[in-house]
């Protein structure tokens, strides 16, 4: 059974920066296929944040995807070793304030989904 477990989310002022991480368990991030990050903010539609798929054979490291929000600020990045998927997050600001989950497949965390972590970004 698969399992993903976040850290790293915390309260932020604007412009601020936070990096989340995501460890797999119960298989490698490249037997997932696609693992990546979605968010809901409370009374708002869950968005996909960034993803990471393996589907593609030639991009060996796999390729990334960012909802249009992003535009450049967000980087999801992997350590194989560790088993780990992060979401760098920079330039935030007061939307960017929702719970953040881990997921895989990265539209409905289907397979997998974590309990979430909470960002804020607040002056």
């Amino acid at each position: 059974q698969v399992q993903v477990v976040e850290s790293g989310g915390g309260l932020v002022q604007p412009g601020g920066s936070l990096r989340l991480s995501c460890a797999a368990h119960g298989s490698t991030l490249a037997d997932l296929n696609e693992i990546g990050w979605i968010r809901q903010a409370p009374g708002k539609e869950r968005e996909q944040v960034a993803c990471l798929s393996f589907a593609d054979e030639s991009f060996p490291d796999g390729r990334k995807y960012y909802g249009d929000f992003v535009k450049g600020r967000f980087t999801i990045s992997r350590d194989s070793a560790k088993n780990t998927v992060y979401l760098q997050m920079n330039s935030l600001n007061s939307k960017d304030t929702a719970t953040y989950y881990c997921a895989t497949p990265c539209l409905d965390g289907s397979t997998a989904r974590g309990q979430g972590t909470q960002v804020t970004v607040v002056s």
